[in-house]
């Protein structure tokens, strides 16, 4: 993959969640980047995400949106604390009446969100060039 190719993934079905899930791995976002538009029905959430693909240590801003959503609740995650950081390690999603179910956002620390959905609709894009970071995430502690 090239340098500087923006990724841009769409996820509608389980294998390509996995896919999204694992591109997303280890992203930052502050709590103010989640935005709910629950009249649009729409959740979106802007991240730094570790670029795995890249054969460097970078990172690049990221947008994911969730469409479809029905409903969403937060636990452990103070939404009143808007420069708190969060880490994400994987997206989840348990179906209950097709085509829909709950996606389920699980953060470092124990906090998540759950969004019911009416079926599973997820797009993420690279919105910027990539920038180094120090370090690479370590899932060995």
């Amino acid at each position: 993959m090239a340098e500087r190719t923006p990724l841009r993934l769409l996820a509608e079905d389980k294998d390509d969640l996995a896919v999204l899930s694992a591109a997303l791995q280890d992203a930052i976002a502050r709590v103010g980047d989640i935005e709910f538009d629950a009249r649009g029905r729409r959740l979106t959430i802007g991240f730094n995400r570790f670029r795995w693909e890249g054969d460097k240590r970078q990172r690049v801003r990221a947008g994911l949106q969730v469409s479809g959503v029905l409903s969403l609740k937060a636990r452990r995650i103070r939404r009143d604390r808007l420069d708190a950081v969060i880490s994400l390690l994987s997206i989840a999603f348990e179906p209950s009446e097709p085509p829909g179910g709950v996606l389920t956002l699980t953060f470092a620390g124990g906090g998540d969100l759950r969004a019911e959905v009416e079926c599973l609709d997820l797009m993420l894009a690279d919105v910027s060039d990539p920038w180094p970071t120090p370090r690479a995430p370590d899932h060995q502690a």
